[in-house]
């Protein structure tokens, strides 16, 4: 009963339309009663454009035209030629079209809206035995929580006891669910399937992942597009054609019923509607997969972009060292070296240390226990391994431990074993490219965009290796902040606007600046998710041509839509014109214009996306 009663406050505009409308109709057709009928409709109808040309006035005042005109115009030139039933339509349509768009937004902004109503609110604390329901807001890092089957996981945690399987699919777009056991990160609005877990706090809820998520989605729920104000500037000349023709048409017939019956069928909502629903349809798509548009402007540009600018560490590449090459030397075995390193970093913390230890873990190399640990800081460390002092650290090292044989300074980062005394060997790091990568940038080519950059304060000789990989020709090596912000605008215009992708917190200036940022926020820093325009929760690259894929589409689907409305609209208009349509059929046909433009505007909401795939095929 409230949310009825909520509905007619809300639409009170489309209720009385619908009352008087009916009551109208049983006064014609159930009792004859045509004066009494038509009385109601003049001083109804009549009350309404008073209304509406109070609305149109304060948007003049505050300097945009008053689209309504064509609508307010045509209920008083209907009342005024006595076509009152005509007039009773037009303010039927007027009042439900608020309804219907909101139906067809809501529809439209379905991922967005899911994300809210998922937002955790409570977290079932454990204390010893005791397990209390506490506010999201009060857990601190290091609290235990208690995670039930089928609940929503209220901050990003650790898993200490159990395992189980998340539906990430709200954050990352990732349909398949995730199985996590002891150790393993689970993030705050992941559900919980069917297993009991407990869980340690890494964050509080404000700094968790789902928190972001939500302020990002919140901005993007509240934004406006320039491509709306395109739609406005729209309705200029098409109201302009449409007085034409209507005063056209009085002119040649001398009949004034001509004026009212082609000014019926002019209405503009096709312009009020079509855009603003398919940019909502196109930013909730967005969300599905996982990519958050701050606002319709960001998507809009985005669907313009000529030029894509890359940071390399952590978005070109996985951000993450990988043992490239191993140099033996004094006769040793490569597997030998990666043994003895990996057996002594294999406790260490140190990123380095993970990539020896993977290495020989993905080598099937055993690793041995060491003994007389001792680090010597900035350098490396010293072990004993079968009876042989062993030393794993900088090239830099060798002299300070007085090793006579020295390799040539290697290219990339690079960790030196010493075995007794004597060099054992060297071991290339490097950080290599994302599998997907190549397939990505063949796809955002055949999206149109005809030139891709690589920004990165890397040195010269890596970033050349990883884009000569990748075939990027345009690589900007040694560049602090303050150079990429220079070498984005100083691109010509021929390749703006100019779309930076980055995850680190050096990157957060030149991700503001750019025309659009997007942010790989999945592993990036708080920093670049806030400065950019986009932000894609999945640590996945590709999801860069995704973003432009849907923002294309989306665009086109939006230009679409008001140019359909208006291309019916003046078609009607002319046909009107010659008298063939009365003007309460032409009232009639203008709500069915309304429901070609929201449903082919709803399309920006569905759509096949082409996934860059590792293999190269996309």
């Amino acid at each position: 009963m409230e949310h009825l009663e909520g509905w007619l406050r809300r639409y009170w505009g489309l209720t009385a339309s619908a009352s008087v409308t009916i009551i109208c109709g049983l006064l014609f057709f159930s009792f004859g009663q045509t004066k009494a009928a038509d009385l109601l409709a003049l001083i109804f109808c009549g009350i309404m454009a008073a209304f509406l040309t109070v609305g149109m006035v304060k948007t003049l005042r505050e300097g945009s035209l008053g689209i309504d005109i064509l609508a307010i115009t045509a209920i008083i030139s209907t009342l005024a030629v006595g076509e009152y039933w005509a007039s009773l339509i037009i303010v039927l349509m007027m009042t439900s079209g608020e309804a219907l768009e909101d139906y067809a937004e809501n529809r439209a902004r379905g991922e967005l809206t899911a994300l809210l109503k998922q937002a955790p609110r409570i977290a079932h604390k454990v204390s010893g035995e005791k397990v209390t329901d506490v506010a999201v807001g009060t857990v601190v890092v290091g609290d235990i929580l208690h995670v039930k089957p089928g609940e929503v996981v209220p901050v990003d945690s650790l898993i200490v006891e159990g395992e189980s399987v998340f539906d990430e699919s709200s954050l990352t777009g990732e349909s398949l669910p995730v199985e996590k056991s002891v150790d393993g990160q689970v993030l705050s609005g992941s559900i919980n399937g069917s297993g009991a877990v407990t869980i340690r706090a890494l964050s509080t809820s404000h700094d968790s992942q789902y928190e972001q998520i939500i302020e990002l989605v919140k901005a993007a729920s509240g934004s406006k597009s320039h491509i709306v104000r395109l739609a406005d500037r729209y309705a200029v000349p098409f109201t302009g054609i449409s007085f034409l023709i209507a005063g056209a048409a009085w002119v040649v017939s001398g009949d004034p019923l001509r004026f009212a019956e082609v000014l019926v069928v002019a209405t503009p909502c096709p312009l009020l509607l079509g855009a603003p629903i398919a940019l909502i349809s196109g930013m909730s798509r967005a969300a599905k997969h996982g990519i958050i548009m701050k606002n319709g402007s960001a998507l809009e540009t985005l669907a313009r972009v000529h030029t894509v600018a890359f940071d390399k560490t952590g978005t070109l590449t996985m951000g993450k060292p990988a043992v490239s090459a191993v140099h033996p030397e004094s006769g040793y075995s490569e597997l030998l070296l990666l043994q003895y390193a990996a057996s002594l970093e294999q406790h260490s913390g140190h990123i380095l240390a993970g990539a020896l230890v993977d290495a020989a873990r993905a080598r099937h190399i055993e690793l041995l226990e060491a003994g007389s640990l001792r680090e010597d800081t900035g350098l490396g460390i010293h072990a004993v391994i079968g009876g042989q002092s062993v030393f794993v650290g900088k090239f830099s090292a060798l002299k300070t431990l007085h090793v006579e044989s020295s390799p040539s300074t290697p290219d990339h980062t690079a960790v030196v074993i010493v075995i007794d005394g004597q060099l054992g060997g060297l071991i290339e790091f490097a950080d290599e490219a994302r599998a997907n990568t190549p397939a990505t940038l063949r796809r955002l080519g055949q999206l149109g965009i005809a030139h891709t950059l690589m920004l990165t304060g890397d040195n010269e000789s890596t970033a050349s290796r990883i884009a000569g990989e990748l075939g990027i020709v345009d690589v900007r090596a040694n560049c602090l902040p303050a150079d990429k912000l220079a070498v984005i605008n100083s691109l010509s215009p021929d390749f703006q606007p100019v779309a930076m992708v980055g995850d680190g917190v050096n990157d957060a200036p030149v991700l503001a600046a750019a025309g659009v940022g997007i942010a790989m926020g999945a592993k990036g820093s708080t920093a670049a998710s806030e400065s950019a325009d986009v932000v894609i929760m999945l640590d996945d690259i590709a999801k860069v041509a995704q973003s432009i894929d849907i923002a294309q589409r989306t665009v086109h689907i939006a230009l679409q839509s008001i140019l359909i409305g208006i291309a019916i609209s003046i078609g009607l208009m002319l046909l009107a014109s010659t008298g063939v349509i009365p003007a309460a059929v032409g009232a009639g046909l203008q709500e069915v214009v309304d429901l070609i433009v929201i449903i082919n505007a709803l399309r920006a909401h569905r759509g096949t996306l082409i996934t860059a795939h590792a293999s190269g095929k996309s």
